[in-house]
């Protein structure tokens, strides 16, 4: 039986590939701080672990085993919350990056795969945006998504097999809906589920590229194993730009309501927000075959009937 080590397991990513992961027959261990994770994410038949990364000591407090493959979601992932307290996104990010990197090399654990974010982007003047950018983060949380990615560079050559996977939007069932400041689907649909006006941070001419959650666990699982993913960097997205304003017609549609009759409230864009990013995925297609299958319409759909039962 295969062990794998997911950090941050009690959140809405992490937990989703555990799930994956105990059904394909592994052994799962889970470390997770319940900042913003959730006890109840977690499955019953993984090993739960309540330990802090940003703590300087974790390494001492980690399991004293090997594992075939470590999985890092563990971090602090709002850009807008970034800016509340920079020194703890420094330590969520990038320290508890480097420590676990450190206690992999020191014990044996050599597959490890790191969820970095699109936000190490920035603004980017060409779209969409390949892994040959040159990083311009706006936030804290880009920043240290972006030096944690160094950090991995430089240990897959002293003998790791690293993967950092940047991430795009993610959504889809399981999502915290409590959260209005992480998460542009869920924050829409939180205010749709409550019959409330949705306040938008930001023009409504804004876009990204939103990836449903089984396109980003089929991602994982697919680099997993392929020795061409390793010491490399892959976007993660659907490679689709949709506007704010698309955006919320869908959802608004969704739910059965008017677009044209709902309310919608604008208001000044949060710090360090980007304009617009949608990713070119021509990498991880041609290194190992994957690309995403789910579209916007059909994702939505199945989040929403996930949350009206």
């Amino acid at each position: 039986m295969r062990t794998a080590f997911v950090t941050g397991g009690a959140g809405f990513i992490g937990s989703c590939l555990a799930r994956k992961l105990l059904s394909d027959g592994w052994k799962v261990d889970i470390i997770d701080n319940l900042s913003t994770g959730d006890k109840a994410n977690i499955p019953e038949e993984a090993q739960f672990n309540l330990l802090d990364l940003s703590e300087s000591e974790l390494a001492t407090k980690l399991p004293a085993k090997k594992y075939d493959a470590i999985f890092h979601f563990a971090a602090q992932s709002s850009g807008e919350i970034s800016f509340d307290d920079p020194v703890y996104d420094l330590k969520t990010n990038c320290l508890s990056t480097v420590i676990l990197l450190d206690w992999c090399l020191k014990n044996g654990t050599d597959r490890f795969i790191n969820i970095s974010s699109m936000s190490i982007y920035g603004d980017q003047e060409n779209q969409p945006v390949s892994e040959n950018a040159v990083a311009n983060p706006n936030s804290f949380y880009g920043i240290g998504k972006y030096a944690s990615e160094r950090y991995v560079k430089i240990y897959s050559k002293l003998g790791l097999k690293t993967t950092s996977l940047r991430l795009f939007n993610v959504y889809g069932p399981g999502q915290n809906m409590k959260n209005l400041r992480q998460g542009m689907v869920s924050i829409y649909m939180a205010y749709l589920l409550k019959g409330e006006d949705i306040l938008v941070k930001g023009s409504p001419e804004r876009y990204r590229d939103l990836i449903y959650i089984d396109d980003v666990i089929s991602a994982i699982i697919a680099c997993l194993d392929n020795e061409y993913s390793y010491g490399k960097e892959f976007n993660v997205g659907s490679g689709i730009p949709t506007t704010v304003q698309e955006l919320l017609n869908a959802e608004i549609k969704a739910f059965g309501y008017d677009p044209e009759t709902y309310g919608i409230v604008f208001s000044d864009p949060t710090p360090g927000d980007m304009f617009g990013i949608n990713a070119d995925i021509s990498r991880i297609k041609d290194a190992i075959g994957w690309e995403p299958k789910v579209t916007l319409q059909q994702g939505l759909k199945a989040m929403v009937a996930s949350l009206i039962k």
